[in-house]
């Protein structure tokens, strides 16, 4: 069985800590903190870029020798209204002082080209539905390719109510053949409403070659080095993700499932 679900380790601290060499890829990294008042996290970029996500909780940030103060209002993510973000370039220092209980996402990639320091939200993010029917859920785009604020980052939130599928129709994006689809790695961070439920996703490829189908309980993250990602929610729990994407070129371009296609043609 491939390694692709990480459990928190613990409920409160440095819970989640996924480097590209933990993963067993080139790009991707993912670190999530989960602080009491008056918790600090501090770190240094150093040849890689970060996005900082307010999760949820507020606190006082900092980077680039320059104070952002109070950043935050959520104290639930499921409130979906949009998340207070930081990008953080390389070579760069940055803390974060908790004043409420907080859940910190650390969002990193390698550097590519020169982007400043800069908040990315909640100014400028905005719920969105995509797909319909069941099929329906709702995006905050952070920074996708439409916001030229970072090298390789790609990041957005998606809330799939209770009983709908997401991720979906099954798509992938693990070849570098740009225009036609782009090699992209991606986590995938789960919440579950009410905390108890659990989500399913499957990462599979169309040989089987990789074929996993988890169980995901609040707090998991799921890595996708390739393949299909589709994930469900079950009726009675809400599904939140933050993904994380990152690859040779910040574009976000994928092919459906040849065998699920049909939905995506119908829905149009």
């Amino acid at each position: 069985m491939a390694d692709l679900k990480r459990s928190p380790r613990g409920s409160t601290g440095h819970v989640h800590h996924i480097t590209p060499e933990s993963a067993g890829w080139s790009y991707v990294g993912f670190d999530l903190h989960r602080m009491r008042p008056a918790d600090r996290a501090v770190a240094k970029t150093g040849d890689r870029e970060a996005i900082l996500v307010l999760v949820e909780g507020k606190a006082r940030v900092s980077a680039s020798g320059k104070d952002y103060g109070e950043m935050g209002d959520r104290i639930s993510v499921f409130e979906k209204t949009p998340p207070y973000c930081l990008y953080v370039p390389s070579d760069t220092s940055w803390s974060v002082e908790a004043m409420t209980d907080c859940t910190l996402a650390v969002c990193s990639a390698p550097a590519q080209g020169s982007y400043p320091a800069r908040r990315l939200g909640p100014d400028g993010i905005t719920l969105t539905p995509r797909g319909t029917g069941t099929n329906t859920r709702y995006i905050n785009n952070i920074a996708m390719e439409d916001r030229d604020v970072a090298g390789s980052l790609l990041v957005t939130e998606v809330f799939t109510p209770a009983g709908h599928w997401s991720s979906y129709p099954s798509h992938r994006h693990d070849e570098d053949d740009f225009p036609n689809m782009t090699y992209l790695e991606e986590t995938y961070y789960h919440r579950l409403n009410p905390a108890q439920g659990f989500g399913i996703q499957r990462v599979y490829t169309e040989d089987r070659t990789l074929d996993e189908t988890m169980t995901v309980e609040d707090g998991d993250v799921v890595l996708v080095p390739r393949g299909h990602h589709p994930c469900g929610a079950p009726y009675g729990y809400e599904m939140y993700y933050l993904n994380v994407m990152a690859g040779p070129l910040r574009k976000w371009r994928f092919q459906n499932d040849p065998a699920h296609d049909w939905i995506a043609r119908s829905d149009q």
